[in-house]
């Protein structure tokens, strides 16, 4: 079966050598996709600020700093990279509303079911998708995603990956998540009518799917290399469960 490639190259994404040798190379801070500036009004429209939030692949990303900048009061940053890790939590150790833990997303048996409010995930699921056993790992994490979530809680993924490479993977019925999806360009794109500040309320508003969980057939990305975010809001058990898209060979 093939992996998701859409974004991938030779590196294994999903090995904590690859990255620790990286962060010693380069430990300039990096925001893999977006900065939060860019998703800001996403995230304040679907994650209150007195939420409890766990950051994971967060990587030496200003994100968390920037969302306690903007009144959040409690992140949980984790990620596989032991030096990442260190650099942060020496970073921040005068910042009581950031906390870093090195883990493994695919195990994250350290916390406990139903810890967590919200989930964000900047470009984790995706490296995942470019290590060995793809969609094992893929499996592993959203499993544990779905249970650290409340009931009520959101996973909130920015990804390349588009619906028919994603929505298989989120839709699995044990999740019982209902989805919505957005879509905003890259930074620094430029076409009239992309997401600028004239026209925010538009990339706001979310894509209307088919039934089959896909973009609709006559939908054009004003960006070829758009970033998806996918808003995964997780049901009460006695909601009925959802529909699941099956894995099919070209998107695992």
């Amino acid at each position: 079966m093939q992996r998701d490639v859409s974004s991938c190259n030779t590196y294994n994404y999903g090995d904590a050598l690859y990255w620790d040798a990286r962060y010693v190379q380069d430990a300039l801070s990096f925001d893999w996709y977006q900065r939060y500036s860019s998703l800001r009004p996403f995230v304040r429209s679907f994650v209150p600020t007195s939420s409890r939030v766990l950051m994971v692949g967060c990587g030496n990303s200003l994100m968390s700093e920037d969302m306690v900048k903007d009144g959040y009061e409690n992140i949980m940053n984790v990620d596989i990279s032991s030096v990442a890790i260190e650099m942060m939590r020496t970073k921040y150790a005068s910042v009581p509303q950031l906390k870093y833990l090195q883990m493994d997303v695919r195990d994250m048996s350290y916390f406990s079911d139903d810890s967590f409010d919200t989930v964000i995930d900047k470009g984790t699921l995706d490296s995942l998708m470019c290590g060995n056993d793809a969609p094992l790992s893929a499996t592993r994490m959203l499993g544990e995603v779905s249970r650290l979530m409340k009931p009520g809680g959101t996973y909130f993924l920015i990804t390349y990956g588009d619906p028919k490479v994603r929505m298989p993977h989120l839709t699995r019925s044990a999740y019982n998540w209902k989805i919505s999806l957005y879509i905003i360009p890259r930074p620094g794109f430029k076409k009239p009518g992309s997401c600028s500040s004239s026209s925010e309320k538009s990339c706001l508003e979310a894509i209307p799917m088919t039934s089959e969980g896909m973009l609709p057939h006559d939908y054009v990305l004003e960006d070829p290399d758009s970033h998806f975010i996918y808003i995964c809001n997780k049901m009460d058990e006695e909601v009925s469960q959802l529909p699941s898209y099956p894995l099919m060979e070209d998107v695992l």
